[in-house]
This record gives C-alpha cells, structure tokens and sequence, in this order.
C-alpha cells in the first residue's frame, strides 16, 4: 500500500465524483424535490453517452452532441413520467420499463455492439482521463465544475420560477398543489424530464472522460446517486439551507463516495466486491439520521423542558 499510488489515483477520483456529482442532481430532483423514487436513471445513464458518442463518430460537433444526449434523456424522462401519470403506474414501476426499454434502444443507438470507443486525439471531447493531471483548462476536474456550476445557476434560477415553485409545491404536498391549481400531472412529468435530462447530460461527460459508452455504464447508477445524496444530507443538511448550496452538496457528496472508494481500494478490496460495498456504504448513510434520533430520545439535552 503505498501512499504515492493513492495520491495519483485522487485527481482522478475527484475528476469522475463530480461527473457523477452532476447525475447526482439528476437523482436529487426526484427523490428529494419531487418525492419521486425514478429508476429511470439506470438506463439514461447510458442513454446520454450512446447518443453523443455515436453522433460525434459521425462528425457533429461535440456541443451539438450534448445538447442531443440531454434531450434523449428528456424524452427517457418523458416516457416515465407518461407511464406514471397517464397509465396510473406506480413511479418506481414506470422508472423500471423504461430502463429495461433504454436498454435496447442503447443497443440499437450504438449499432447492436456493447460498446463504442471514441478517440481523444482524433474528436474533440469536452473532458478526457488523459488530461486529468495538467494543470490547465484541458483539466476535466476544471471543466467539470464549470459545467456543473452552470447546472446548479440555471437549476436555481429554474426553481425560483413559477414553474419551478409549482414543481417544489408538487413534491411537498400533492393534495395542497392540487387545491391551488397547479397541474401536479404535468409538474411529475417536467420534473422527470429535466431530472433525466441532467442525468444524460453527465451519461455524455462519462464517456468523453473514459473515451467509450458501454450498455452497461448506468448499472447501479441509482445506487451511486443516492449515496452522493444522502451523504449531503447527513453531513451538509443543516449547514446549507439555501438551494443551490443543496445542490452543491450532492455533488461534493458524489466526490466524497469516490474519495471513499478509492480509498478502499488502495486497502486492497477486491474490485469485483464494489456493488456491495456501494450498497453498504448507502445503507450506513441511510441509518445515520436513524441512529441519530434514537440516540437523542434515549439522552435527552440537560435543561430541556418536558411537556405535560
């Protein structure tokens, strides 16, 4: 175990936690502000990478290629939010058929192969894992927070809107948004749809940054955006009480959960042992507030006032 390895295995563990920091938003807005358990994002984590690799292999420019990979997530979105809303299926159900739908239509995206490798030195990729230990703006860890920076402006600028409050108020309390004329149907329906477009939008910077989409890329991806949410909560949750701090959170969550990764795997955990120890590592997070209450009611503060 030598310390230098772990050491050079950092840039690179902070460079992919804010990559999947920005899908963690993704996760963020419907679990959190929606109250909405979307599994969707399985499948739009390789929705996102499939579309803008084999459109940029067949020469568009890479922005152009983005802003597609994101609208393909939208409409993952979209199908999700039509199954629960329109056909009556549960959210976590509808999230399920359209992840097992998005993997064929990945499939078919990426010519029926498994995966699609793209070159750094022949397109010009917005992040690359060849660059992550320059020190200048080719640095995917620059670029990264650049971009995620412009997600949280635009999301907080979004959700101080009438639309956007309308969507908070949905995820709130359903009832009371109905009472005040707010179409709950259609809030469901655009939260889904931005929620899956964030998470494809990241699907696409994954796969700049390891130079290749695979079918598989967004298994457990729900895993990992929940881990990066909750770690937020429980360390972060009563720091930041404004919303674009909250969202800044989650990612910083996503960097820390790789942090820890890494770290275990510089110990020596075998590779093939990571689905479990993602799963453990939510579950801790998950039991802490638990844990928390109990201990709390079990030793109550000193001069606390009891009520009759």
């Amino acid at each position: 175990m030598n310390p230098a390895s772990l050491f050079n295995a950092l840039p690179g563990a902070v460079a992919q936690g804010l990559i999947w920091g920005i899908m963690s938003i993704g996760v963020y807005i419907t679990y959190k502000v929606l109250d909405l358990a979307d599994l969707t994002v399985d499948g739009s984590m390789a929705t996102g990478g499939a579309v803008c690799i084999m459109l940029m292999l067949n020469d568009w420019n890479v922005f152009l290629a983005l802003l597609c990979a994101m609208a393909a997530g939208m409409l993952a979105g979209l199908i999700t939010g039509l199954f629960h809303t329109k056909m009556g299926i549960p959210a976590i159900l509808a999230g399920i058929l359209t992840q097992l739908s998005l993997y064929s239509l990945n499939l078919a995206v990426m010519d029926f192969k498994a995966n699609q490798g793209i070159n750094v030195t022949k397109y010009q990729l917005l992040v690359s894992q060849r660059n992550v230990r320059t020190l200048d703006l080719s640095n995917p860890i620059f670029i990264t927070l650049l971009v995620l920076a412009l997600v949280i402006g635009v999301l907080y600028w979004f959700f101080g809107t009438e639309t956007g409050c309308s969507l908070r108020a949905t995820g709130a309390n359903e009832a009371m948004a109905r009472a005040q004329g707010i179409n709950t149907k259609r809030a469901k329906i655009l939260g889904l749809m931005i929620s899956n477009g964030i998470v494809a939008l990241s699907s696409a910077m994954l796969a700049h940054y390891q130079g290749f989409v695979d079918v598989n890329m967004g298994r457990g991806a729900i895993v990992i955006g929940l881990a990066a949410v909750i770690i937020s909560e429980v360390i972060f949750g009563k720091l930041f009480r404004n919303f674009a701090l909250k969202l800044l959170a989650v990612a910083v969550g996503a960097v820390l959960y790789f942090l820890v990764i890494q770290v275990v795997l510089w110990l020596g955990l075998n590779t093939n042992l990571l689905k479990l120890l993602s799963a453990l590592i939510v579950a801790v997070f998950l039991g802490i507030p638990y844990w928390r209450a109990n201990l709390a009611a079990r030793h109550p503060r000193k001069g606390g006032k009891e009520h009759a």
